[in-house]
């Protein structure tokens, strides 16, 4: 090899910085824009994050006051019986008033009606009758109320049922084919 070869080769292989800005034209030259745009992806970051933070934060709070409502079930119920009874008298009826309103500005609410259509996500059916008095399955007794927080069910509407009479088959007259 002559010099002049060398020197061609050692050119060859040295890269210049315009033969890389050019070799990767996605990457920016300017460094504020780079700069501005990593500040701009972290802020949107951050934003998300707190977001979803909060997000987090009032469904934990939703959960918490479902589940200490959930243990004031069977505090309710026991007021309800008392009450039905006629046996809600003086500082008890003020005590049980009290509760009742502040589950109630909490947002439990209770449901589950003689007469209503039998819905098996809100209805737990605990007794069976039929009937050709019904058109539908429906909840002919209510034997204990359902409560509901924010459209979630704490408790199902335990109740009894009453679905149309089938007609027995001894009614049905079969008609001969092909006269």
């Amino acid at each position: 090899m002559t010099t002049d070869d060398q020197s061609t080769a050692d050119t060859a292989d040295f890269v210049t910085q315009e033969d890389v800005v050019e070799a990767a034209p996605d990457q920016q030259a300017d460094p504020v824009a780079a700069l501005t745009a990593d500040l701009q992806r972290l802020q949107a970051e951050y934003a998300n994050y707190r977001k979803r933070v909060e997000r987090d934060r009032a469904v934990a709070h939703e959960l918490a006051i479902a589940l200490v409502l959930t243990e004031l079930l069977a505090t309710l119920d026991d007021i309800d019986r008392a009450a039905n009874h006629n046996e809600l008298t003086g500082g008890f009826k003020a005590v049980a008033d009290q509760l009742t309103a502040i589950t109630n500005r909490l947002g439990l609410e209770k449901y589950g009606s003689e007469g209503d259509a039998f819905d098996p996500p809100i209805h737990e059916a605990l007794m069976h009758e039929t009937s050709s008095d019904v058109a539908t399955a429906t909840a002919s007794k209510i034997l204990q109320p359902g409560y509901k927080y924010k459209e979630r069910i704490l408790r199902p509407a335990r109740v009894a049922v009453t679905e149309p009479a089938e007609e027995p088959v001894s009614d049905i007259v079969a008609e001969p084919v092909g006269e």
